[in-house]
């Protein structure tokens, strides 16, 4: 079988984007809308790739494969099972910033540049006070990125058209507010041209982001069927689920659009000078599902999400608990919302993606608090009554985190030693104990009038009948 590259064309477009990470994340979501987009006729630029750490491995594969890598998207859409396999030939290069620095920086020259796209985890936009401008390349993300201005600035000699939109995709809040001023410190640590700083301020467009997709990466069980169906091998095989979403939020949204029209491709993509709404969204009904109903069904016995949505009890709960207690209080549109939760559903449901339960339970009392907390004090407000499925969850994380045979707690030290300290309590007084505690919470959770009463009733159930003869009383 011939390899990817002998079989499959590249087009020739200009480099408008340049992309710092190689990684599945950006491979599967990113580039695949961008080669989507040029498909369409709705965008004509291809991505420049370069690796922006000097740890992991190489770009090696893909040079050899031409930049060419299959995307194979598996799961459900629109209720129906879905299957989508697409070459991505929008890369136009792999450099790696430290093995081949000056084709690296010579990029920062390119006319045609327009875009970054960035993904180098949660801690790669850090300011670093020990960057140096004479660096080949600084260490930190942002002080390539602030050099790489900096060189494109004075190559343009300023020209105020010259200037970027970046797209940082890394799951921090206010993603693009913090690169930016990490960008401008390092200009003034740097002692750069207050002109340089003011073109990087007002010339530059630092975009938050809120993206969302799994990205399964290389399909290893099934690689050599899918590569008998595409007809050639590709060691960068690319797999995971049909479901997208990328909200851009500037200053001048449909600016940012006219120039990355990805919506005009039909792809999910939403420019917003606020995308504080569907950051919510996705936190309480694509989170909040997670953390809803993670506890009773691993306590239950049920190891993977997508068992707990063949089993008969637990997907009733789910569904109650989303569409009856979360989806209501969600600040969007009812249809919009709607139709979120049943792509969440899908999601859930997707045979391709094996989520583990246990996985899902790192940190929950911070997650409880961010995920659930408001809905539990919004239906109080609104309807004078506490979500019962809610409170019910929060018994079962209670209980889960006393502790059982055959699993591992993960959380912050002082959520262990709390309950550490008080796992033997009777349900009413642990209950009482843990709701007070204003640093889990920020407030004193016993002022919710019936809640506490609302948990430790649930919490006595569980303990008395096991969580699933509790999930039946409570769905009964």
């Amino acid at each position: 079988m011939q390899p990817i590259q002998q079989q499959i064309k590249k087009t020739e477009r200009p480099v408008k984007i340049l992309q710092y990470g190689g990684g599945n994340f950006l491979r599967g979501f990113a580039d695949y809308m961008i080669d989507v987009a040029n498909e369409k006729g709705v965008f004509d630029g291809n991505v420049q790739m370069v690796k922006a750490t000097d740890s992991g491995s190489s770009f090696a594969t893909y040079k050899e494969q031409n930049c060419l890598y299959t995307m194979v998207l598996r799961g459900k859409r629109d209720g129906k099972a879905y299957v989508e396999k697409r070459a991505i030939t929008c890369i136009a290069g792999a450099t790696e910033t430290y093995g081949e620095y000056e084709k690296y920086a010579a990029f920062a020259k390119i006319p045609e540049l327009r875009f970054v796209i960035s993904n180098t985890t949660e801690s790669g936009i850090v300011y670093d006070p020990n960057d140096k401008l004479e660096m080949k390349p600084p260490h930190s993300f942002p002080g390539k990125l602030t050099k790489l201005l900096f060189e494109r600035f004075e190559h343009f000699g300023g020209n105020r058209g010259k200037g970027l939109i970046i797209l940082p995709t890394e799951l921090i809040e206010k993603n693009g507010d913090t690169l930016k001023d990490c960008c401008l410190k390092l200009a003034q640590l740097w002692e750069l041209p207050a002109a340089f700083s003011d073109w990087l301020a007002a010339c530059n467009t630092f975009c938050n982001t809120l993206v969302d997709r799994i990205v399964t990466g290389y399909p290893a069980d099934d690689a050599q069927a899918l590569e008998s169906e595409l007809g050639y091998s590709d060691k960068l095989l690319l797999a995971g689920e049909p479901f997208a979403f990328w909200a851009i939020e500037s200053d001048n949204p449909q600016a940012v659009a006219n120039e990355l029209p990805l919506d005009k491709a039909g792809l999910p993509v939403v420019f917003s000078n606020d995308i504080r709404p569907y950051k919510e969204r996705k936190v309480r009904l694509l989170n909040g599902a997670h953390t809803s109903s993670v506890f009773a069904a691993y306590l239950s016995g049920i190891e993977t999400v997508g068992d707990m949505m063949k089993d008969d009890r637990m997907r009733k709960f789910f569904d109650r608990a989303v569409f009856g207690e979360i989806a209501p209080f969600v600040p969007l549109p009812a249809d919009e919302v709607k139709s979120f939760a049943d792509s969440v559903v899908e999601r859930f449901e997707n045979p391709y993606i094996r989520h583990n339960l246990i996985s899902i339970t790192l940190n929950s009392v911070s997650k409880f608090k961010a995920r659930l907390q408001s809905t539990i004090f919004e239906t109080h407000a609104k309807i004078g009554q506490l979500p019962g499925l809610l409170c019910f969850t929060f018994a079962s994380l209670i209980e889960f985190y006393c502790g059982g045979k055959g699993y591992e707690v993960k959380d912050d030290d002082t959520v262990l030693d709390f309950f550490a300290n008080n796992k033997t309590l009777p349900a009413p007084q642990i209950v009482q104990t843990f709701l007070a505690r204003t640093d889990f919470w920020g407030e004193d959770l016993t002022e919710v009038p019936g809640l506490a009463d609302a948990v430790a009733g649930a919490l006595q159930s569980i303990r008395d009948n096991g969580m699933p003869g509790a999930v039946d009383k409570m769905l009964s």
